[in-house]
Formats: C-alpha cells, structure tokens, sequence
C-alpha cells in the first residue's frame, strides 16, 4: 500500500514516516502544498495523509485538485483546526476523515487501516481508468492518451502498462511481470518480456516524451515519469 504524507512540521513526519515504514506501508513525504499536490497527480497512492496548513497550498486546496482531476484516493487530514464548521468544511472539500492534532499514533494507525479497508472495497483496484503524469490508459477500450496523443494497444500491451501504473515508482522484478502477465504453466521464453517491453516503450514514449520506463538492468523496470 502507498501513502503520500504532505506535512510541514519535519519533527512529525519523519517520525509517522518511519512508524508507517514499520507497519508495511510504502510512504512518499512532501513538506509542502504545491509539491505533494504535483505527486498526488502524477502516482497512484492508496492513502493521502494532508496536513490542512501548508506553505504554498493548503491541505485543503490539494484536496480540492485531486477531486476536480477525478481521484477518489481516501484523504485523511492532520490539522489543529478543531471547530464544527473547519470539519465540514474540510469533509465538503472531499476528505474522508479528520483527526485533530495532538493525536494518539494509535489512533492514527486504526484511521489508516479503517481507511484502506474501505478504499479496498470501492472501485479504486478496479478502476478501467489509470493515470500517471501525463499517461492516461482506458482498460476497457486498450486505449491509452498522452496530452491528446491516442495509442492503441494490444491485449498483453494494456495488462503491461496497467500493471506498470498500479506500481509508479516501484522496482517491478522480471519475475513479478512474468507471474501477473502470465499463467504459471504457460510461462514465454526469457526474450518474450523485453520484446513486449520494446513494442509499449515505442507506443508511449513518442520522439521528445519524457520517457516513462526505466531499466533497471539485472532487475527489471521501474515506470513513472521521474526516474
């Protein structure tokens, strides 16, 4: 599971950080506004943990952008802010919970667990729209869109790139790709991957396009548009 934390204050978010490394969870930190509002676009996280007061963008305002773009990734807010009307004001932005600083890690922890959980139920895992950066892909129709560029893909190219969206900044083993690509007893020849791989980097990543997949030699791949 990934979890963007965007808090200002260093001395609680190294600390939740780590506390959340511990727990299993993948976290990506920003420690301010504009910055986890530009990863928030561009990843897939399963959970956003805003603080509400931030340099440039509030958490309020990031929580904002992300539902106009059309992510419904659960958003839980950390903030000093405790009257009813900065609740609702917070929950009309499009949080899904609040917790009122100082607070117990705890209590926390469960908000997280409760959160993923229900996030888990809903039709994020199942979403047929994916986006990461400017790469947009439509599972239903095998069709993916960069900045108005249409791409038509084949069936095994569209299962790659999803899988490869699911996973933005992750290191995917040649070994992962093969077992989510194919079934276990109908496992292609060592070259079959890499040949697949060639045939979608041609497709997404156009003559002057960041590039968007990334060798990782003796490993595997790593997709995203920062390295």
């Amino acid at each position: 599971m990934r979890i963007l934390l965007v808090d200002d204050e260093v001395e609680l978010t190294d600390p939740l950080s780590r506390l959340l490394n511990r727990e299993g969870y993948s976290v990506d930190v920003a420690y301010d506004g504009a910055s986890g509002s530009q990863l928030a676009s561009q990843s897939v996280y399963d959970l956003l943990i805003l603080d509400w007061m931030l340099p440039q963008l509030s958490g309020l305002e990031v929580c904002q952008q992300l539902r106009s773009q059309g992510k419904n990734t659960p958003v839980l807010f950390l903030t000093a802010k405790d009257t009813l009307d900065d609740r609702v004001m917070g929950l009309d932005a499009g949080a899904d919970d609040y917790l009122v600083k100082p607070f117990e890690l705890r209590e926390l922890l469960a908000r997280v667990r409760a959160l993923l959980r229900r996030s888990a139920t809903t039709d994020t895992p199942n979403s047929q729209r994916l986006q990461v950066g400017t790469l947009e892909l439509d599972l239903e129709n095998q069709l993916a869109d960069r900045e108005g560029r249409l791409i038509e893909l084949s069936e095994k190219e569209s299962q790659l790139l999803e899988y490869l969206m699911r996973h933005p900044g992750q290191l995917l083993t040649h070994e992962q790709i093969y077992q989510h690509l194919w079934a276990e007893d109908k496992l292609p020849s060592s070259n079959v991957l890499a040949a697949l791989m060639r045939l979608l980097r041609r497709k997404i990543e156009a003559k002057g396009e960041t590039p968007l997949i990334y060798t990782v030699y003796g490993k595997g791949y790593r997709f995203g548009e920062n390295k």
